[in-house]
């Protein structure tokens, strides 16, 4: 897990927090003895000589030592990471920190990561593995989902689907919550068909390391992320590694043409962001990146990268309306009022009522 607190040893990963006057680097010993780490700038070659020396340790993968992080070191961490190109990003990551995953619609940026994950996890890293997820929504351009299969096969790997919790149709999840619930709420919406499933998703993986396709270009909310965030919405708080937070659209075009990337037919249709059929609309010239979604509303993000917390607590204070609405709090009615909802939500719903 990751923690907002203090510093740790685990099986040879030695994690110092930043003290006013130093800069602590992330380091293992092939003994897997204590060693403290040096103050020496996370530099391109240090991330390289950093590989070679974890290539003689067992898989990171089953260490997942606790991650201190405090304001700090994630300061340091992101100054340091701001002078590395997107693919030593990625191998710091890899080297360095336990429990990754990435989560993708398969955007082009997402494709852009998983080719770099792909290429480095064939030849540097043979040992280490990132879990590849796709929240499907249900409501995912037929694009979209043959997409996901294809990118899967390419890159070699299990592609780990999450749908809405106890629905595998569009028929089974409006049986329960009726038509177009993304117009009359979003953020019921958005909790059950993204939020949660995503959550249920980095739990199933022991994820303490999300890899996400954010960009500043993108603007709105995204506008001045860090490429190393902490997400502390989530028990225990998860980091959110934004690779290509620096990059532009047009360099991530460009390397999906040189590098053969695979993406959405969709974009050779005027679509440059992509996500539910219902809420995703063609890009005229001079409009954003992401002016397509969600047209007409002040609406920017889907739910992922919100605040977790408040958008369960939302969510549960709905199913609590519903339920006082219908003039019953038990488990049965508001399974029939609000679908298959996990058991431990329905019952932190009747015990906060």
């Amino acid at each position: 897990m990751v923690s907002s607190t203090s510093s740790s040893t685990t099986d040879g990963f030695v994690f110092v927090d930043a003290p006013a006057s130093a800069q602590p680097q992330l380091q293992a010993t092939a003994s897997g003895s204590r060693k403290r780490a040096s103050s020496t700038q996370l530099t391109p070659e240090s991330v390289a000589t950093f590989g070679a020396q974890q290539q003689q340790l067992d898989s990171p993968q089953q260490l997942q030592p606790t991650l201190p992080m405090t304001p700090e070191y994630l300061a340091f961490l992101n100054a340091s990471l701001s002078t590395l190109a997107p693919q030593q990003i990625l191998s710091w990551a890899l080297v360095s920190l336990p429990g990754l995953i990435q989560s993708t619609a398969f955007g082009l940026t997402g494709l852009v990561i998983r080719d770099m994950i792909h290429k480095l996890t064939s030849s540097a890293f043979p040992d280490r593995t990132v879990p590849l997820i796709f929240i499907d929504t249900l409501y995912h351009f037929p694009e979209t989902l043959a997409l996901a299969q294809r990118a899967a096969s390419k890159y070699e790997t299990t592609l780990h689907t999450f749908k809405p919790d106890g629905f595998s149709t569009v028929a089974e999840f409006e049986a329960h919550h009726g038509e177009r619930l993304w117009e009359r709420d979003a953020d019921v919406y958005d909790y059950l068909v993204k939020v949660e499933p995503g959550r249920r998703s980095a739990v199933a993986h022991n994820a303490q390391v999300m890899i996400t396709g954010r960009r500043r270009s993108q603007g709105a909310s995204r506008s001045n992320i860090p490429i190393l965030e902490l997400d502390t919405s989530v028990s225990p708080p998860m980091l959110k590694l934004n690779v290509l937070a620096s990059w532009g659209f047009d360099e991530v075009w460009s390397y999906v043409k040189e590098h053969d990337v695979p993406y959405n037919p969709l974009h050779d249709q005027g679509y440059k962001s992509i996500g539910d059929w219902h809420s995703t609309a063609p890009t005229a010239p001079g409009q954003g990146e992401r002016d397509g979604r969600w047209a007409g509303q002040e609406k920017t993000e889907c739910g992922l990268h919100k605040d977790y917390l408040k958008m369960k607590s939302n969510y549960l204070a709905a199913k609590r309306r519903k339920a006082a609405a219908g003039g019953a709090a038990s488990d049965a009615s508001l399974s029939a009022l609000f679908g298959k909802a996990p058991t431990s939500e329905v019952k932190e719903a009747s015990a906060s009522s």
